[in-house]
């Protein structure tokens, strides 16, 4: 993998088509590390036309809730995405389960192909809207 300094101060490798971001040892990312990484991300991918893009994940115990909302994003609009190195805490969070499929080496890519999504029947859904209104009007005449 060659490596190389980048902007914002985070450390961008490669290997292959790939451009693997390393924010650093931080273990739990905040929004301010969120803002980093999506910055890099518009740089690479927009500016630099990088189309496969990893994130080093091995020191990584927790994310903000909006950092796989928008590598989804990403994912959507035709760029490829893995995570290196994820660590257990990550890889149990149900996000990580549905939507990552193991490749190689320590190495997940982002895929919603295989997801299933259940879908509930006309029937199923009146029968849970006439629940709400039930509820509903049991919780006002209870006030």
């Amino acid at each position: 993998m060659a490596e190389r300094k980048h902007t914002h101060g985070l450390r961008v490798s490669t290997a292959g088509e790939w451009q693997i971001i390393d924010i650093g040892d931080m273990e739990i990312w905040d929004g301010a590390d969120l803002s980093l990484l999506r910055d890099s991300l518009v740089v690479l991918i927009k500016r630099e036309k990088h189309p496969a893009i990893g994130i080093d994940m091995r020191t990584v115990k927790y994310v903000p809730s909006g950092f796989f909302g928008m590598l989804y994003d990403w994912y959507e609009a035709g760029v490829g995405i893995r995570l290196v190195g994820p660590q257990e805490r990550v890889m149990k969070m149900l996000w990580f389960k549905q939507f990552f499929r193991f490749v190689e080496d320590d190495i997940y890519e982002l895929d919603d192909r295989n997801v299933a999504i259940p879908v509930a029947s006309e029937e199923e859904e009146e029968e849970q809207m006439e629940w709400r209104l039930l509820d509903c009007a049991t919780l006002r005449t209870s006030l």
